[in-house]
Order: C-alpha cells, then structure tokens, then sequence
C-alpha cells in the first residue's frame, strides 16, 4: 500500500472528524510556520510544505477522539517531528528530504539549526498553553528519548559490533517514543477510558519500531523517488540498521569490509545494498516489523474503544508494514 492510500484508509475508517481534525492541525501548523519573521517563516514552512503522513498527529486522535483539547497535542508531536528532521539534516549534511531540498541544502547550517530550534521551542508552547503539567511532561519525555537515541546512533557510527538488542534500543528511543507519546497524549487529553493510557502509549511503541525497521529496509531496497532521500543514505553517513547487522552475520565477506573506507560515494552504497539484500537480511527485517506490528494490535485488545478508532488505528498499524510491498 503505497502511503497515500494507506492514509487514505485510515481517514476513511477514522471518518469526517479525523478528516477535520487533520486540517485544523494543517491550519495551526501553518500559522506556527509563518509567524516568526521572514526567513525562519520561509524555512519553517517549507518543510511543514515537505509533508508527511501526519502518523503522530493521526494516532493523538485516534487514541483521544474528538476531544477538543486534542489540537495542541496533535501539533505539538508534529513540530517536534519536524524540529528532529531538520536537526538531522545538518548532523548528515543532507541534501533531500522527501524528495525536496532540506533547510541544510537551501539556507546553511545556521539556518537549519535555527530553524529546528523554532520548530522545537514551538512545540512545547502548545502544550504549555493547555496548562496541561502531565501533558507538557509526556512530550518531555519523547524529547529527552530522542535526544538519547541520537547520542547513541553516533556512538554506534560505523560499528560491526552492534546487537540486533542494542538497534532495537535506539529505535525505540530516536523513533518509538515520539510515536508512543503521542498515543499517551491522546489519552491524557481525549476521550480514552480507564486504564486506556498505558495500553495506547504500548500501541504506539510499538508501531514506531516497525516504522523505524521497515524505514532501515527500505534505505537499502528503496530507489530515491520512492524514499525522497539516496539509497543507501545509512550507509554513506555509518548509521548501523538490521538489515546490515543480520545480513553481517550471513555474509563473512560483508562482515570483514571495512565499510567506512569502501563506502565513500552511491554508487558504492548501492552495491552494499545490493549484498544485503541478496543475504536474504530483508526479509529477516520485516518479519521483526510484522512481529511488532502484532504485538501493537494485540496490546489494544482489552482496551474499550469505538470500532471506528479501533478499526483506523488496526489500518494504521498494517499499513507501517505494507508500505514496503
């Protein structure tokens, strides 16, 4: 499924209100965008302009109804998604982000670091504004993960000696968590029953490690028109996923180049994607996202929801996996 019609399912099974949930969040997230002069307004807005699939604001509604205190959550985990991007950008020096310049690209480090600042500081005041101490608190915590989950990634830079346990670790800190925080936040402020908050934020959690492998798979078998960025970006810039950490494990050969000095241009990259997928690393990969992806569902499964939110989220969850099809 590619991903517009995975959203597009997940809208039709969410109904009328998601659908104007959604655009509201896309109006506030416009107004944020534009109204801190000039040049921040034209940087901040063109990548609020790179789009996206809106998940994390999509699972701050489907885990908290239409509660009209939603709308600042909603924008709140999406400027922080943004702020994330733009961040990492400079970290890699990358050029395209979804297909389009990045801020890095168009405006300079200075820029782009002042831009994710906006975008990050932006984020907080939406929810400060609430009053809401337990909601500002979660996106605290999504924050401080993400942070902990890049310090990680680059200590890991380049490694052969990273654990399939110590991978899944970072994703769940630099991906699951804004994912899972944004559920919790659903919860805190919508409409979720008794109990729902802990079981939605697992939801979450888990959707985001299978966003994150099947992201890693599709880094290595996905063409750049597809992806919006190179193929093999993660291996260009040492970032270790599972594919290269299960296919390192089946081919000695893989595991005993040196891919720091071997992998320098894409076209190298594209030839070390072409040994990992021809280990069979690919398929290994996505069997952990679909195992995730179950376990997400499985963790709604005592939670009293409506059938409408519980069949979206469901659609959601398949549709993280299908993407790769």
């Amino acid at each position: 499924m590619s991903a517009p019609a995975q959203l597009t399912a997940v809208l039709e099974a969410g109904g009328p209100e998601l659908s104007r949930q959604l655009h509201r969040t896309e109006a506030r997230l416009s107004e944020v965008a534009e109204g801190h002069g000039a040049e921040l307004a034209r940087h901040a807005s063109g990548t609020l302009a790179a789009g996206g699939k809106r998940l994390r604001p999509v699972l701050v509604f489907l885990s908290g109804g239409a509660a009209d205190g939603l709308l600042p959550a909603a924008v709140a985990v999406e400027l922080l998604h943004m702020a994330t991007l733009v961040h990492d950008d400079v970290l890699d020096q990358a050029a395209l982000r979804r297909g389009r310049a990045t801020v890095f690209a168009g405006g300079g480090r200075r820029a782009a670091t002042a831009t994710g600042d906006l975008l990050f500081s932006r984020a907080f005041a939406e929810l400060a504004a609430t009053g809401q101490e337990a909601a500002v608190s979660a996106l605290s915590t999504a924050s401080s993960a993400l942070a902990r989950g890049e310090l990680m990634q680059r200590a890991d830079a380049w490694s052969d000696h990273v654990p399939p346990e110590r991978y899944l670790e970072r994703c769940e800190l630099k991906t699951a968590s804004l994912f899972s925080e944004a559920c919790r936040l659903g919860a805190l402020l919508g409409e979720a029953g008794a109990g729902a908050e802990a079981a939605l934020a697992g939801f979450g959690r888990r959707i985001g490690l299978a966003f994150q492998i099947l992201d890693d798979v599709l880094d290595v078998s996905g063409p750049v028109e597809r992806t919006g960025k190179q193929r093999g970006a993660d291996l260009l810039d040492g970032t270790v996923t599972l594919p290269l950490i299960v296919a390192r494990a089946r081919d000695s050969e893989l595991r005993a180049m040196d891919l720091r000095s071997l992998v320098t241009e894409p076209a190298q990259a594209a030839a070390v994607c072409d040994r990992i997928a021809m280990s069979g690393a690919l398929g290994v990969a996505r069997e952990e996202a679909l195992h995730q992806v179950a376990e997400a569902k499985a963790a709604l499964s005592g939670v009293e929801l409506p059938e409408r939110r519980r069949r979206a989220l469901n659609l959601l969850a398949d549709g993280v996996v299908e993407r790769y099809a």
